[in-house]
């Protein structure tokens, strides 16, 4: 009988089962190590209120399905809409420091340069119509800046306005948010109209009448982020702040727009009043 003898394995055999070895060896490690690091990135994306970015907190998302020119001016940036001649919002950060200026108020309305004339309302549309021109960001607010002040009386800032609103409950409002900045260093605000599908126009422009008004609070108050918001007929009223005020959450739902689109739902849908010491 013949003995089986055992085939001896060339070097250049050898060599290739060793890389063949190693190549499965690194790709293991690989694998492991791009798993560990997808779990670490995946325990994170949590952010809590403190990591929540400042810096442009206060502008609302992109409005779907609604014009809107974005415009930034010194102390406030607006969505502005050319079919309404009216913002779709104002937003603007309010600190204690801007709250001290001296400036004094400008009473100069004009149109917004940065807008074409045919998209802009004028001083004439407003004249004989029965309603203030209502400002958005108020002028009292802009008292830190000469050219703040000035842009504030663009007619992109501007709105119809019932006066015993402008100047009643909506005021006492914007000296009420103030006082918050003074008391808290600072404070985000997004104010603006509510406008229905068959609102009315003034002027020649057809500058649309409000059918109401909103106003979108936001603070930081040890590392915590608090929100509330407010809405107005545009009519005259004269009921405490506290009735008007609902959470950011149903401003969201009864506007279409996303406020605060860097906060979560939480901070979004809470009306505290233990940390907002508006009127009752």
């Amino acid at each position: 009988m013949k003995a089986h003898k055992s085939k001896q394995k060339s070097p250049i055999f050898l060599i290739i089962s060793l890389i063949a070895v190693g190549v499965v060896f690194l790709s293991n490690q690989f694998t492991s190590s791009k798993s560990e690091k997808n779990a670490i990135v995946t325990t994170h994306t949590t952010e809590t209120d403190s990591q929540i970015p400042i810096s442009g907190v206060e502008i609302p998302a992109q409005i779907p399905n609604r014009s809107e020119i974005c415009l930034t001016h010194t102390g406030y940036t607006v969505s502005y809409n050319p079919d309404w001649k009216i913002p779709n919002w104002v937003a603007y950060e309010l600190t204690s420091a801007e709250v001290g200026g001296d400036i004094s108020r400008s009473n100069h309305f004009v149109p917004d340069p940065l807008l074409a004339s045919e998209h802009t309302a004028t001083d004439a549309d407003y004249k004989k119509s029965g309603f203030d021109r209502g400002h958005m960001a108020p002028a009292a607010d802009m008292k830190w800046s000469k050219q703040a002040m000035d842009e504030s009386f663009y007619f992109s800032n501007i709105c119809p306005q019932n006066h015993n609103l402008n100047a009643g409950v909506w005021e006492n409002l914007e000296k009420q948010v103030r006082a918050l900045a003074a008391q808290n260093g600072s404070i985000f605000v997004v104010c603006g109209p509510l406008v229905n599908e068959n609102y009315e126009t003034i002027g020649a422009h057809n500058v649309a009448v409000p059918q109401g008004f909103f106003k979108a609070l936001l603070r930081k108050s040890d590392a915590e982020w608090h929100s509330i918001a407010f809405v107005f007929d545009n009519v005259s009223g004269k009921r405490p702040l506290s009735t008007y005020a609902i959470s950011v959450r149903e401003l969201e739902e009864k506007t279409g727009i996303t406020f605060f689109p860097t906060l979560p739902k939480h901070v979004k849908s809470q009306v505290d009043f233990s940390v907002w010491t508006v009127s009752r």
